[in-house]
């Protein structure tokens, strides 16, 4: 019963956005009925299939050699699927507002509904060819959503996103046939062996799949395209770019790293060296280019490409306290930069502007969206009390425990790009309620907080942000047990 629950969640949202495709109702309220009765739906098929616990892997077709799509849950899966089930519902209804003067709504809320299925199937994946077909899928359905505005700037951002994700999903191809060739296909924590085929070739397999799952974590140097799809429209780049999208290329990676590979055969190699060294290069890197970034939603964007690798060092740190950390930062930095980008996209949408220097005075008129935001930043900063603290408080456990030079420089440079956070992020708080006087772009100028569709959603991920740091215990004692094996 529950692999029928598991093959419904998946096929409603994606046979719902076609539905949208071929045959949308007619009028704006049938169309917003429509998407989140098939969004809310999904999410509790979700929910009672988590709540029922693990569920073993089941075939649904099998190819030659091993080749087979199959399903499963196991911890790390119910942790993404939660994720994603509890959030897509609260986006949608923030994006009816945002979009609600937009042109080809039609074709935007079919492929926003169609992601959600595909995203699942992601999430319940397994063996690592079934994650594969649905990472590519996930390419395809959100091409649309980037170039959504179908002007220069989003067709360009289109190509850009099209060529990295999908050159990225090239080079994983190879490791998804090397390793389910030579590997029992399914996801086991701990990993397989490789007796057959030498060392080094299989550390090389293993950093080509890094790579490539790692485009869409926006690895330097192939995070280009991130920032750059920041064109779209608010509630893809606060979803699908700050969560949907960038933590699929996480999750392949945790897979591939504590589920198709074997730590313990991992640890102390140059492999290990040189993903661990990607790792903290770009999250320090990333983190600098955003102080230099004025446009509001890709400084984000770039706090995003940093905070990915925060998660893919305590993951290739290899040792049960850096993943536990990994996945912790995986969902609080999702719960945190959903906030932030929907009070950008809200400032966006009530101002018209979209730069940071254009913020000035502009919290003194939307002092809800800013209150909210100035909440979030504070926790992505790593401010004690907010979820933020909790994951990167465990990262820097990780590093000093692992007590190798590359986890010490990583330490350290997650201290730095911390640092940087505060100055990007908590400058926008500065401008917005404490601008010099004559820098006050919005005195006696109308300006004001959005609707309750849109601060909705913005005030429970705030609330989520601050209960999770107030109250980590649960959450992180469920994440520590599916490093232990135990989900």
């Amino acid at each position: 019963m529950r692999s029928v629950l598991i093959i419904i969640s998946i096929l409603l949202p994606i046979l719902g956005g076609v539905r949208l495709l071929v045959s949308a109702p007619k009028t704006v309220s049938g169309r917003r009925i429509w998407c989140e009765l098939i969004t809310c739906v999904t999410s509790v098929l979700v929910w009672i299939v988590i709540l029922g616990g693990p569920c073993e892997i089941f075939t649904v077709y099998s190819f030659t050699r091993g080749y087979r799509i199959a399903f499963q849950l196991d911890g790390l899966g119910m942790l993404f699927a939660g994720m994603v089930s509890l959030m897509w519902p609260f986006v949608t209804l923030y994006a009816y507002e945002y979009m609600e003067h937009a042109e080809h709504k039609v074709i935007f809320f079919a492929f926003y509904v169609m992601t959600y299925g595909v995203t699942l199937g992601v999430c319940f994946a397994g063996n690592i060819l079934t994650l594969y077909v649905f990472y590519e899928m996930l390419s395809l359905v959100t091409i649309p959503l980037v170039t959504h505005y179908q002007n220069s700037e989003s067709m360009y951002a289109g190509r850009v996103y099209a060529g990295y994700v999908i050159g990225g999903a090239a080079a994983a191809l190879i490791t998804v046939m090397v390793t389910t060739m030579y590997a029992i296909p399914a996801f086991t924590l701990g990993g397989h062996s490789f007796h057959e085929l030498s060392d080094n070739f299989m550390l090389l397999i293993y950093l080509i799949g890094f790579f490539g799952f790692g485009v869409k974590a926006a690895v330097m140097p192939f995070h280009i395209w991130l920032p750059t799809a920041s064109v779209a429209p608010t509630p893809v780049t606060a979803l699908l770019h700050a969560v949907a999208v960038v933590n699929s290329g996480v999750f392949a990676i945790m897979r591939l790293t504590w589920y198709v590979f074997s730590p313990e055969t991992l640890a102390g190699t140059w492999a290990q060296k040189v993903a661990v060294t990607v790792s903290f290069v770009t999250l320090t890197a990333a983190a600098a280019r955003a102080l230099k970034e004025r446009h509001f939603k890709r400084r984000l964007a770039y706090s995003t490409v940093s905070n990915l690798s925060y998660m893919l060092f305590g993951v290739m740190l290899l040792n049960p306290t850096g993943y536990v950390a990994g996945m912790a930062h995986m969902l609080f930095h999702g719960v945190i930069k959903m906030s932030l980008f929907l009070c950008a996209g809200a400032f966006m949408h009530q101002s018209g502007r979209s730069y940071v220097y254009e913020i000035n005075g502009a919290g003194r008129k939307m002092p809800l969206t800013f209150t909210f935001y100035t909440l979030g930043a504070l926790s992505l900063t790593g401010i004690p009390m907010f979820c933020g603290f909790i994951s990167k408080w465990n990262l820097l456990l990780a590093g000093a425990q692992a007590g190798t030079v590359y986890s010490y420089i990583g330490t350290g440079c997650l201290i730095v790009a911390a640092f940087f956070c505060a100055i990007y992020t908590l400058s926008v708080s500065l401008r917005a309620f404490f601008p010099v006087s004559d820098e006050d772009r919005w005195r006696g100028k109308e300006l004001s907080d959005p609707g309750w569709r849109m601060l909705l959603p913005i005030g429970v991920f705030t609330a989520v942000n601050i209960l999770l740091g107030i109250f980590p215990g649960p959450v992180m004692d469920f994440l520590g047990r599916i490093a232990a094996g135990l989900l």
